[in-house]
């Protein structure tokens, strides 16, 4: 009897060991192609071991040593900065989140992809599908091929002092005084003038921006000042934070290291959350990937009218509370029951405790817009959009009860002759295809009369709904039936499938840092309306005739500031 047992014990684990090893074969064969790619990856230089440029900016910091004055009421005890400091501690504190609400393995992928740095080899991607989607037969971006197509290698004229923004030699001197701003000037020299004696490389990249703004552009097509300022949207130091007076929602704004301001919109709402259907426009949520969106989506349409925009990694605590001098702005941080950090500033909506904007756990996302030059350097004129809503519940503006209100606003100033109403089309255009209902005012710079071009500010509540396309953003484009010859020849390009409006946004949108910054329902619905635009403009060429709607593009003169009467 212990015989059969000894033989039956040796015979189970002589199973046991056959089982053993056949599992040890199947795991080294399933692994050994992963190794393979692996070995390839490390052959060709695809580390993805970069650190996140905030991930050393975790957690609460040092706190600003104050004097007794500053000691008042309202700000923090050695108490309280202990447990504020020692929350930062907290090894949570150093996570750093790719859309600050998923963490999943494959977000890690796409994470370190994103982190890796601005090698070409390496762009950061939204999943495999997406990167097949936007490599043209040809082997190279769709994007790159999109801005070598002759229609976005039009020539602007020859550009004289009256067509420029600022005389660099005689008009303007970026002095302390004249903006207001009292960090501006360098510790080594009493002011910071422009002047042929300094060649415009050495200036910083914001002041290049605003150096370089025009008659027709905020940007030439491929400034190469363009891709730095976005960089230092991302990477330069915040020096102070401050809120923005007026507007509805908070907005903060950021003063970097080298003496460039942005405005800094914090993220509200989720990628998948649409507007809940029973908001009114005037009261939906301002989005940060919406203005982040709308920049590269002006950029693409070769508009250049939106201010350069990048989407950036907030440290709430050591980038906006430990550095801004706003006591109302302070007051408001707390730390949620979730041990979020959490603050709500002060404005007309959404600014309370219950919609309080709360990092994860210190982290939040949000829009940096480049900020325009000083009002006091560069006068802009505000107009009232002829095609403004009524802003209220219930009453109807003009255009929306009157077929014929286009007429009227053909026979008004500055409506009536040059390129006004055309860029008028191109704004509402614009705004269609993100779903934009909210543009009640827009602005120009003074310098340039009314023979310039419209700025696209402020399209926080674009990209709302996907499942929803608002056909009143079109009532201009119906009523008046005016579209420029070159906005209208770059839809109908838009539209191709080797130049696809979603692709090409999709790759545009990965070389941001909040990378995907829009869910693929939201750019699936740009194709659509983009081919309800091209509708529109079929029916009313049908109706009119093609020379009727499609208006050539006139070269602005700047001795008369004149253009064409509008029939």
């Amino acid at each position: 009897m212990s015989i059969r047992m000894i033989l039956f014990r040796k015979f189970r684990l002589l199973i046991l060991m056959v089982f053993l090893v056949a599992c040890t074969m199947h795991i080294m064969i399933d692994l050994l192609p992963k190794l393979e790619k692996r070995g390839a990856e490390s052959a060709d230089g695809g580390c993805q071991c970069a650190q996140h440029p905030g991930s050393d900016a975790q957690g609460w910091g040092k706190q600003r040593t104050r004097s007794g004055a500053e000691a008042e009421a309202g700000w923090p005890n050695k108490h309280t900065l202990r447990i504020l400091q020692d929350f930062s501690n907290e090894p949570s504190s150093n996570l750093s989140s790719h859309s600050l609400e998923k963490m999943t393995g494959a977000g890690d992928r796409v994470e370190q992809l994103r982190r890796s740095g601005p090698s070409e080899d390496h762009k950061p991607l939204i999943g495999h599908q997406s990167r097949a989607r936007i490599i043209s037969t040809r082997g190279g971006s769709r994007l790159s091929a999109l801005y070598e197509h002759p229609l976005y290698k039009v020539d602007l004229p020859v550009l004289t002092d009256d067509d420029t923004l600022f005389n660099v030699n005689t008009d303007i001197s970026f002095y302390t005084k004249a903006t207001g701003n009292q960090d501006w000037h360098n510790e080594d020299e009493e002011e910071f003038s422009p002047t042929a004696d300094i060649p415009a490389e050495s200036y910083p990249h914001w002041l290049r921006f605003h150096i370089g703004i025009n008659r027709y552009e905020l940007y030439s097509r491929h400034s190469p000042v363009l891709d730095a300022l976005l960089k230092d949207l991302v990477n330069q130091r915040i020096t102070s934070v401050a809120m923005k007076s007026g507007g509805t929602q908070l907005k903060l704004i950021m003063t970097f290291q080298n003496n460039g301001q942005a405005l800094f919109k914090p993220m509200k709402q989720t990628r998948e959350q649409e507007t809940p259907p029973d908001f009114f426009y005037f009261s939906d949520f301002e989005r940060h990937n919406a203005e982040i969106a709308a920049f590269h989506l002006d950029r693409i349409l070769d508009f250049r009218r939106v201010p350069p925009v990048a989407g950036r990694l907030v440290n709430m605590t050591k980038e906006i509370r430990d550095v801004t001098r706003d006591k109302k702005l302070w007051r408001t941080f707390f730390i949620s029951p979730a041990n979020n950090v959490c603050f709500y500033g002060e404005c007309s909506y959404y600014c309370s405790t219950e919609h309080a904007l709360c990092g994860k756990p210190d982290q939040i996302e949000g829009s940096l817009a480049a900020f325009l030059p000083d009002l006091t350097l560069a006068k802009r004129k505000t107009w009232r959009n002829p095609w403004r809503r009524s802003y209220h519940k219930r009453k109807k503006a003009e255009w929306e009860v009157d077929p014929d209100y286009c007429d009227e606003v053909k026979q008004t100033p500055p409506y009536d002759r040059g390129s006004r109403l055309l860029d008028i089309m191109d704004m509402t255009i614009f705004d269609f295809l993100m779903g934009n209902m909210d543009r009640h005012h827009y602005e120009t710079f003074e310098k340039f009369g009314n023979n310039t071009f419209i700025i696209h500010l402020d399209n926080g509540r674009g990209f709302g709904k996907h499942s929803h396309d608002e056909l009143s953003i079109l009532v201009p484009l119906n009523q008046c039936c005016r579209v420029r010859k070159s906005t209208f020849l770059r839809l109908q390009l838009l539209a191709k499938e080797e130049y696809q409006l979603s692709v090409l946004m999709e790759e545009s949108l990965l070389r941001d840092r909040l990378s995907p910054v829009l869910i693929q329902p939201h750019l699936q619905a740009m194709d659509r309306r983009l081919r309800l635009v091209l509708q529109v403009l079929s029916g009313c060429i049908d109706k009119e005739g093609y020379v009727n709607v499609v208006e050539e593009d006139v070269v602005r003169d700047s001795a008369t500031h004149r253009g064409p009467r509008h029939r």
